[in-house]
Order: structure tokens, then C-alpha cells, then sequence
């Protein structure tokens, strides 16, 4: 008796020309603009020395962010579409650090985006067969902490002087003035107001 070994890939159906995973969730335009940005980044943002956070910021404003004085932004942050970046005064994003914002992304002042944190503008739509991106504007306001490994899911605010700890997952807004923790993230108290 002779048995036939088949891989997966065998079985499944080769793609159609008018496969709609196929298409591109951008413009050309846009992934042009993100692949110059991403050898600007490789060549001349990353490799940069921790301190100098206004040649960082420089380069970034000639890619369309909109920051505002004393922005903070380590070398190892990663932001995938500067344009869609508005930082008011004294924003920090530390190492690790990835701004995924197919959408606007506004960083209050004296906000905080930790190491290793993750805000995330954009998802699929899982009802549609096509599975199209769709994207949501992300606020973070002043004062707010996104504390190391937390992220923040599309369409979020995070009011003013809120807190999301460590690993925290912000699925819906933040009040202003609060400690969230967990996944999702569920206010466990209220944090002193200090300016």
C-alpha cells in the first residue's frame, strides 16, 4: 500500500489575481513615504546617541511630526508614520517604544510613553472578507503614563494624569487622574493630582 504525504501549502488554494488579502491597506504614496522614513530611521535616527533628542526631533519634523519643545524621543523608539505624530511640549518616548499610528496620535505634555509600550492606531476588520485595516486617532492627554510593556488599543483616550501600569491593555478610555491595571484595564484608584 502506498500512502501520498500532501503539505499544507499543497492544500490550500493558490491566490487569485482578485484576492483581496492581496491588495494594499495604503497608498503608494504613503508606503513610499514610510520606506524613505524607514532609511532615514535606520541610517540616522537609531544610530543616533541617546542625548541629542533635537536631532531626533529635527529629523522627524522634516517627515511632517508636529512636536512641540523638549520632546524626548529615544533612538529606540519606533514611530511608523512620523506625519500622524503631534507631541505638545515635554513628551517622552522611551526605548522600545512603538507608535504604530496608521491614524493621528496626540501626546499631551508631560506625557509618557514607557519602554517596550505599544500604541496602536490601527486592526483589521474581521467581519469583512476582504479583512481591510481600519484605524482610530489615539489621544494620550497631559500628565498620562503608559507604563512599560502597556498598550493602548485604536480609537483610545487616555484623559489627563491617568495611569496605565505595567502590561496594563487600554481597550476603552481612561478617566482623568486614575491607576488602571490589568487586561483589559480596569481602574483600581485614583492618583494624586499634582500640578
Amino acid at each position: 500500500m502506498t500512502t501520498t504525504r500532501h503539505s499544507a501549502e499543497a492544500a490550500l488554494p493558490s491566490p487569485a489575481a482578485g484576492d483581496p488579502y492581496l491588495l494594499a491597506s495604503t497608498t503608494r504614496a504613503n508606503r513610499a513615504a514610510r520606506a524613505l522614513w524607514h532609511v532615514v530611521y535606520v541610517l540616522l535616527f537609531r544610530p543616533s546617541p541617546r542625548p541629542l533628542h533635537a536631532w531626533r526631533a529635527a529629523l522627524l519634523r522634516l517627515f511632517g511630526a508636529r512636536l512641540g519643545k523638549h520632546a524626548h524621543i529615544y533612538p529606540r523608539a519606533r514611530i511608523w508614520a512620523p506625519w500622524n505624530l503631534h507631541a505638545e511640549d515635554v513628551v517622552a518616548i522611551a526605548d522600545d517604544a512603538v507608535v504604530y499610528n496608521p491614524a493621528p496620535i496626540s501626546l499631551g505634555s508631560h506625557s509618557v510613553i514607557s519602554e517596550q509600550a505599544y500604541l496602536c492606531a490601527a486592526s483589521h476588520d474581521y467581519h469583512d472578507p476582504a479583512f481591510p485595516m481600519t484605524s482610530a486617532p489615539i489621544v494620550i492627554e497631559r500628565y498620562a503614563w503608559i507604563c512599560a510593556r502597556a498598550s493602548v488599543q485604536m480609537g483610545v483616550t487616555v484623559h489627563e494624569g491617568a495611569i496605565l501600569g505595567l502590561g496594563g491593555v487600554a481597550t476603552a478610555d481612561l478617566e482623568s487622574w486614575s491607576i488602571y491595571v490589568g487586561v483589559p484595564a480596569r481602574r483600581v484608584k485614583a492618583r494624586p493630582r499634582r500640578v
